[in-house]
């Protein structure tokens, strides 16, 4: 029962491993909550998974046994050549009147038709003695990925490319593929002849759909992940030199308190965020009685709202916005929380309506 599960889980995991719908969860965590986005992942993949292994878990009463185990063995080799295919086009998702959860559900629905994580999910079932946990593996799989590329994508986005993440998916899905015929096939197809003719012509394939893939790489380009995480990196590494120019140094204010200062406590925290690691916030240690250059001070604030603008509740900029309180509270002794921008906006008209105005323009 657990290697059923286990199976499905895996394939399904190293299938959406760099693929769209990956991306695209990762896009709709740009613009809605994280949680939204990981319940309409799971009705959507559930519901088009159910379907596949209804139809494959049923296919047997139509079909012999071991005419679909060698089926899902040219399934799996197919599998594993879409896997290598290189799309280089990037999918722009519009905002549903419909609400997010559904919004999301309905986009990994209608994604997945057709896709070869479903047509896996069909392969994966037609063999299996426990069709239920057949789906819940595949729907674990398409989750897990999900989640991986809303919290981590980010941290291994720029380490791992999509050439890698291709290419081994097309490896394990082609190795499953080959394992599943030489297991099903009658002897007689299995002959020296037949299977280096069959490899090189998978090979042949292999190639000419890997291609683009090597060229673009070759090219230095990269992917959504690694655009993501370069806008952060950058963000973190300009909004740290400016963090130190606001210190005026220890003639002005006196002794560096460290954490302790609203300016060192701030460091911490891009320094922190530029290495890929979580800060431990405790404000209630941190006292605003330093003196500052105000003046870069709002230039940092302004820089940070420039950014959050577009993305305000995206749960990836969480300490994003505890950088934007400690220049509010350094500039005006409170934090202004919000839950959108223009919902920001609002409050700081009367906090700083110059300011306010100045965002607008």
């Amino acid at each position: 029962m657990l290697l059923t599960f286990l199976r499905a889980f895996g394939l399904i995991f190293i299938a959406e491993m760099g693929d769209k719908t990956q991306i695209l969860a990762m896009a709709f965590s740009t613009k809605y909550k994280v949680r939204n986005v990981i319940i309409g992942v799971f009705i959507g993949s559930t519901l088009n998974h159910a379907l596949a292994v209804l139809l494959g878990a049923n296919l047997h009463l139509l079909i012999p046994l071991n005419t679909l185990s060698i089926i899902a063995g040219f399934s799996f080799i197919l599998f594993g050549l879409w896997s290598l295919k290189f799309n280089n086009e990037e999918s722009n998702s519009k905002i549903s009147k419909y609400g997010p959860i559904l919004t999301v559900a309905i986009a990994f629905f209608i994604g997945e038709l057709g896709d070869k994580t479903q047509l896996a999910a069909i392969a994966l079932s037609t063999d299996s003695v426990y069709p239920l946990l057949t789906l819940l593996g595949t729907v674990s799989g398409m989750v897990f990925t999900s989640l991986l590329a809303i919290f981590v994508g980010i941290k291994i986005g720029g380490k791992i490319s999509e050439f890698y993440m291709k290419l081994g998916a097309g490896i394990v899905f082609l190795s499953f593929g080959y394992i599943k015929l030489f297991s099903s096939l009658p002897s007689n197809y299995l002959t020296s002849k037949n299977i280096i003719l069959f490899s090189i012509l998978i090979l042949f394939v292999a190639y000419v759909l890997f291609l683009p893939a090597v060229k673009f790489r070759r090219l230095g380009k990269v992917n959504q992940f690694q655009i993501q995480a370069q806008k952060l990196q950058d963000y973190y590494q300009n909004m740290y030199n400016c963090v130190n120019e606001i210190c005026l140094g220890e003639e002005i204010c006196g002794t560096c308190d460290g954490n302790n200062c609203l300016v060192g406590y701030t460091k911490n925290i891009l320094l922190n965020a530029k290495l890929g690691k979580q800060f431990k916030y405790d404000f209630t240690i941190v006292n605003n009685n330093k003196d500052f250059d105000r003046s870069k001070v709002l230039e940092s604030l302004i820089q940070t709202i420039q950014f959050l603008k577009d993305d305000w509740d995206n749960d990836l900029y969480k300490q994003i916005h505890i950088i934007k309180n400690n220049f509010e509270e350094i500039l005006y002794n409170t934090r202004i929380d919000s839950n959108s921008y223009i919902d920001y906006l609002k409050r700081l008209e009367t906090i700083d309506n110059k300011l306010k105005d100045m965002l607008e323009r």
